[in-house]
């Protein structure tokens, strides 16, 4: 179980989501009523009908308030599908590495689910999407994976669209630093919008605030985190939830 997904959804009841492997064609979700009692765990096989998809990654989720649906998000590389940026990897040799683009499917019950279709793509590897409502819009925090033989990002950016289905714009200039980030998870507190990422090179999870989301101010130096944190999910929830974690 890796890049662990929790977000509470209108009905009350919490729903997680996780990689289940580097090479896998499919995802893992769970829910839950109280963050303490789960239900089973399940495989959706989401890029199945994909023969050459080699994984699906950090899937995440959005609850589309127009349509009343759940919206599960994840990266996916299906080689030679994007010839343009494609086969991206640390020794920058055409057909190895590989180059991701958000895939996505619905559902109103975690039990139908629509087909797979291609959810965003920017016109460069991404992975790790996390979207959240702000205001009148949504807002989606993104990894540009970019990688040899092009110049290499791995930094977080955001882009915006009216719909919780997109579409949404091209993403900003990067809103981390000079160092490789990955795994953003956004919430609004008083006002201020925090992005947390894992600094994965430097062993170390990290924080960005705004109030605009265009001006972003590292506080990194004042944030305390578990040893050895990796990519996770901020989420806000209801202080009954949180006072029955604590007394665990």
């Amino acid at each position: 179980m890796r890049d662990p997904f929790v977000m509470l959804g209108p009905d009350g009841m919490f729903r997680a989501s996780w990689t289940t492997s580097w090479h896998e064609r499919g995802i893992g979700i769970c829910s839950s009523p109280d963050l303490i009692s789960w239900g089973p765990q399940r495989f959706l096989p989401v890029m199945e009908h994909e023969e050459l998809a080699v994984n699906s990654w950090a899937p995440e989720m959005v609850y589309d308030r127009e349509r009343k649906e759940y919206i599960i998000f994840w990266s996916t590389t299906i080689p030679g599908r994007f010839p343009d940026t494609d086969y991206q990897s640390g020794s920058g040799h055409w057909g190895e590495g590989l180059n991701n683009r958000i895939y996505c499917v619905r559902t109103k019950d975690f039990e139908g689910f629509s087909e797979t279709r291609l959810f965003y793509d920017p016109g460069c590897n991404v992975i790790d999407a996390c979207i959240r409502l702000d205001g009148d819009r949504y807002v989606m925090f993104v990894k540009d994976e970019t990688n040899l033989p092009f110049v290499p990002q791995k930094n977080i950016r955001v882009a915006f669209a009216e719909h919780a289905e997109g579409p949404y714009t091209q993403p900003s200039g990067p809103i981390t630093g000079k160092f490789w980030a990955e795994g953003p998870s956004g919430i609004k507190i008083d006002g201020t919008w925090h992005v947390y990422f894992d600094a994965y090179r430097e062993h170390r999870y990290g924080v960005v605030t705004s109030k605009d989301l265009v001006n972003w101010t590292d506080i990194s130096e004042r944030l305390q985190m578990p040893k050895d944190a990796k990519h996770g999910t901020a989420l806000e929830v209801p202080q009954s939830v949180l006072d029955r974690l604590l007394a665990l």
